[in-house]
């Protein structure tokens, strides 16, 4: 049997970079996601997801650094989300991350957030974990200059 490996995939301007390192709990989506097929990205990328919960690590950090992404990717992080909402170990803790420029972050962060969180919790359903949400706010260079979390 092949040992389980992370993921690495270069981004390109139409597909995002991605960096799943099982060993350190850090799910990295990052760039821009409106690939023609989003099932030929983000399917290896919940069947890793599937056999990461089975053993994760305590804490799990989803970061979602996407400048855009379309409805069809939006259905494949919430099924990885929905995945990683059912991780099988009872102390764990995932904090989804989400970055935004920081003049979107300071205008209209707290609605975008609710409907993002609302739609999210009505996805996840019943959860066995603890989940936390961070919001990032970025300068132009992509450093955080401010940032809050919510727990669910």
């Amino acid at each position: 049997m092949k040992e389980f490996e992370g993921v690495f995939t270069e981004g390109t301007p139409k597909t995002p970079r991605v960096e799943f390192n099982h060993l350190k709990g850090e799910l990295v989506l990052s760039g821009r996601s409106i690939p023609e097929n989003a099932a030929k990205v983000y399917e290896p990328l919940l069947n890793w997801t599937n056999i990461y919960i089975k053993a994760p690590q305590k804490t799990t950090n989803l970061r979602l650094n996407l400048e855009y992404f379309n409805s069809a990717s939006f259905v494949w992080i919430t099924m990885i989300v929905k995945a990683l909402s059912k991780m099988e170990r009872k102390d764990a803790i995932l904090y989804i991350h989400l970055y935004f420029d920081i003049e979107d972050y300071e205008d209209s962060i707290t609605d975008q957030v609710r409907d993002l969180v609302s739609v999210l919790v009505d996805k996840i359903g019943d959860t066995r974990i603890s989940i936390g949400i961070k919001t990032h706010g970025t300068d132009s260079e992509g450093k955080v200059v401010k940032e809050s979390t919510i727990l669910i």
